[in-house]
């Protein structure tokens, strides 16, 4: 394992956030100094570092668990010290009971950090005091606010994006394999080929939990966000697409397995395979029919000017002895890529 790889990141993260992250701390210090007289408001700054978030969601978050960290660990920190006074031992004794304290209450990984560090840097850096412990909570809260405002304020991010991106390349990839699928069917295959075919189809399961995790992005992105109202719409879109494309990849690998395992050069003479392998394609047209339905006019609404081609009946002649386990498994699968596309 190269050992930068441990602390470096494969790609910057955007400049926007570094720049937010920047302002937020600088107005924090400022506004903290302003109304919290004392020493540095160091706990201001903190918090609305950790505040900006890339979405405004994740940020109420860790408002949320900063401010409640911090009250957690002054309140801790200033009753020890009060009662033990500040000797360097004493520092060490209220980070222990804050962190078990903060096991004890369940609290989040975050949360119960932030206890921790709260209740070390109370008692290191200032005194024990209810009025030094009540100052150090306002700078916090007026950090977190200020953090909060700061991501609100300076282009909020939504990730919508990624979310149409990845629905729509899972649905063009859907649409391949099927073509693939129907291409083995129709001329023999070398077993080489047939191993390629498989693995290229099992491709299909880390691109649909990459759909279903830029979607997941998407939707936190929208919450609290006032330019949510005006992008719900295609997250919206993107989700039907995945709610449809997720079973369809399912059904198109479990094919690709039944063609691998059961293939013999014979099967491309069977009417009924031959027959199947035109239903594959036309599912491959429907669902880059569907792809580009929900780009341009919405989720259930066909294209213009072309309807499914999955809809003509099926005509299957009795298989052959030797194939017709293989023939049955793929009708049964072609059914429910027909039921997801066009309804039952």
């Amino acid at each position: 394992m190269r050992i930068p790889a441990t602390f470096r990141s494969p790609r910057r993260g955007p400049l926007l956030q570094v720049l937010k992250s920047a302002i937020a701390v600088v107005a924090a210090w400022i506004v903290a100094a302003w109304l919290v007289q004392g020493p540095p408001p160091v706990f201001a700054a903190i918090a609305a570092l950790l505040v900006v978030q890339p979405s405004l969601n994740q940020s109420f978050t860790k408002a949320i668990e900063r401010s409640i960290g911090v009250v957690a660990g002054v309140v801790i920190a200033s009753v020890l010290g009060i009662l033990l006074g500040t000797h360097p031992w004493v520092t060490l004794l209220a980070t222990a009971v804050a962190l078990l304290a903060a096991w004890a209450l369940k609290l989040t990984p975050g949360t119960s950090n932030q206890v921790g560090i709260s209740a070390l840097l109370v008692l290191s850096l200032g005194t024990a005091t209810p009025g030094y412990a009540v100052d150090r909570v306002l700078e916090t809260l007026i950090g977190a606010v200020i953090g909060f405002l700061v991501n609100l304020a300076v282009v909020p991010p939504v990730a919508v994006g990624p979310a149409r991106e990845k629905s729509d390349g899972l649905g063009s990839e859907i649409a391949d394999a099927l073509d693939r699928l129907a291409g083995a069917l129709s001329h023999p295959r070398t077993r080489a080929e047939l191993e390629e075919l498989l693995l290229t189809a099992r491709l299909l399961r880390p691109m649909r939990d990459a759909a279903e995790k830029a979607i997941d992005d998407a939707n936190d992105s929208l919450t609290f966000n006032p330019r949510g109202r005006q992008v719900r719409a295609a997250v919206a879109r993107a989700q039907e697409e995945l709610d449809m494309f997720g079973p369809i990849s399912t059904q198109v690998i479990g094919m690709t397995r039944a063609v691998v395992d059961r293939y013999d050069p014979g099967i491309v003479d069977e009417p009924s395979v031959r027959a199947i392998a035109e239903q594959l394609r036309r599912a491959a047209h429907d669902v880059r029919l569907r792809v580009s339905a929900g780009a341009v006019a919405g989720p259930s609404d066909p294209h213009p000017g072309e309807p499914p081609a999955l809809t003509r009946p099926l005509q299957v002649t009795a298989p052959s002895a030797d194939h017709w386990v293989l023939v049955g498994s793929l009708l049964v699968d072609l059914h429910r890529i027909h039921e997801n596309l066009v309804g039952d």
